[in-house]
């Protein structure tokens, strides 16, 4: 498994950890980094103080950042105070990441850039990018429509020499070999780093990670509806099933029309970490989760894993 992707980013393993918001923080990132894969702390909507503090947990690890581009392009000024921290990479995913390429490359970072569509992809190699990550659909949180296993040696066969790196659906050894039988270069992995010690999610959001399964997840609008996020409606998020997305799934027009009361119900419910009505962004390899640990050991693990499968 070792080779265009170690080389590139100077690790031992090909794993990275999804920049995943409110969850990848610095000690998760450094975590991962630590043992032989490569962390990326997750910038999501945009808080100064936050990616400042989130670093600093990092402390000397050599970690990356990833952004939510659309959410960047109303605060620029992110991308200068993380590159201060001279991240060893900065992942781009959902919006014009070309106005910021210039500054990536000019610090010595990597650039990353996530991509849903082969034309997507396509673009991302043109522009010169160092990594594209194809992401399936079975991923939790934001993304397309394509699956994985179609996807990823699809966008393989279109950019090739760019390396490509996997994401969606890969929580253990086996989905990490079978990616690259695809022809991807390593993986991005969220929602498995999400049950570890190391992620910021609260024990409830962990324990649901663990309690659900692939068959009851799916994709929606709703949690951007009532947290008033201006995402594109063509990109949803992957969510295991809870209370309030039963409620309001097929019945966005009705949040909307009750969103003031319903803002005011979802807020306490995040306040207390109630998982019936706080999304938990979680993907269909649920399934494959069952303990929280630490992350290092799941590195580690999925690693012997992939390599006791591929006979090295």
């Amino acid at each position: 498994m070792r080779g265009v992707l170690t080389d590139l980013l100077g690790i031992e393993y090909p794993i990275l950890l999804a920049p995943m918001g409110n969850v990848s923080g610095g000690a998760l990132a450094a975590a991962v980094s630590n043992a032989g894969g490569l962390g990326l702390i997750g910038a999501g909507y945009g808080d100064a103080d936050w990616l400042d503090r989130e670093f600093q947990n990092a402390g000397e690890a050599r970690i990356g950042v990833g952004f939510i581009t659309w959410a960047l392009e109303r605060n620029p000024t992110l991308l200068d105070q993380a590159l201060e921290y001279e991240p060893e990479a900065v992942m781009f995913s959902f919006g014009d990441y070309l106005p910021f390429l210039a500054k990536v490359r000019d610090a010595g970072a990597k650039v990353i850039c996530q991509v849903q569509t082969r034309l997507q992809a396509r673009e991302a190699a043109a522009a010169g990018v160092d990594l594209i990550v194809a992401q399936g659909t079975e991923g939790g949180g934001h993304g397309g429509t394509r699956a994985t296993l179609s996807l990823v040696p699809a966008v393989v066969d279109a950019v090739a020499p760019t390396p490509v790196i996997a994401a969606g659906g890969i929580a253990d050894g086996r989905g990490l070999a079978a990616v690259h039988m695809l022809g991807a270069a390593g993986a991005l992995i969220g929602t498995r780093f999400f049950a570890s010690e190391g992620a910021l999610g609260s024990a409830n959001a962990k324990r649901f990670i663990l309690e659900s399964r692939g068959d009851s997840t799916l994709r929606t609008r709703v949690f951007d509806i009532v947290r008033d996020y201006p995402w594109p409606t063509h990109i949803t998020g992957r969510v295991p099933m809870n209370r309030f997305c039963a409620q309001w799934h097929g019945h966005e027009e009705g949040l909307s029309a009750d969103l003031a009361r319903q803002q005011v119900i979802y807020r306490r419910a995040e306040q207390a970490a109630d998982t019936d009505t706080a999304v938990v962004f979680a993907g269909e390899a649920v399934d494959l989760i069952d303990t929280v640990e630490p992350a290092a050991h799941i590195v580690t693990r999925v690693a012997r894993e992939a390599d006791a499968l591929m006979g090295a």
